[in-house]
């Protein structure tokens, strides 16, 4: 229905989030519509606002709104020890466990030839040249334990081969399979304390 155009792309729009179906698309449209102009309006200036003033940190790709992120600027961190994580989110993770005091490197996605995600599509050449010019003694490689996660992470291990870096794996407590989004920090802080050399 012609009428009901500027609805359809509200529709639209929601369905293109990752997860979100035509049912649950719907049900935020509606809710959208069912909210006050002002509520609205502030929610479409939140969004806005987070695509002008939010990018990645040029360093280690975690979110901010400042030159670098408060991670990469922290002189108190260790910056000995680079924690690799795919995304943003797995960073945030780890920071509410609060027991890892590194830096972080975010991957942008894992290994998945079958899809035609190759290293050329990740930060893998960056990883490599913050080891060089940072003196990173140690990277951890925090990729979810599936099989484009562990592809990920004997690819990172073989190409800092020649490097004086020890490379280590998260340890026991996430199950096969299993994303790092949907770990509780106890699971998280395990699996940070038990990591095994690569």
């Amino acid at each position: 229905m012609k009428e009901l155009a500027t609805y359809a792309a509200l529709v639209d729009s929601f369905r293109k989030l990752p997860g979100i179906g035509t049912r649950s698309a719907e049900r935020m449209a509606n809710s959208v519509l069912e909210m006050r102009k002002e509520d609205a309006l502030e929610f479409a200036k939140a969004i806005e606002n987070a695509k002008t003033r939010v990018h990645k940190c040029p360093i280690c790709g975690l979110y901010t709104e400042e030159e670098t992120c408060e991670v990469c600027k922290d002189s108190t961190r260790n910056h000995d020890i680079c924690l690799v994580v795919v995304n943003p989110k797995d960073a945030t993770s780890f920071e509410a466990v609060n027991n890892f005091k590194g830096v972080y490197h975010v991957l942008g996605g894992l290994l998945a030839p079958a899809k035609g995600i190759g290293p050329e599509a990740l930060s893998i050449d960056a990883l490599k040249t913050r080891v060089k010019d940072e003196n990173i003694k140690e990277v951890i490689v925090a990729t979810s334990p599936t099989l484009e996660g562990e592809t990920t992470a004997l690819f990172i291990a073989k190409i800092l081969e020649p490097y004086d870096v020890k490379v280590s794996r998260l340890g026991y407590g996430l199950p096969a399979g299993s994303t790092l989004e949907y770990a509780d920090p106890l699971t998280l802080s395990r699996a940070l304390e038990g990591r095994k050399t690569l």
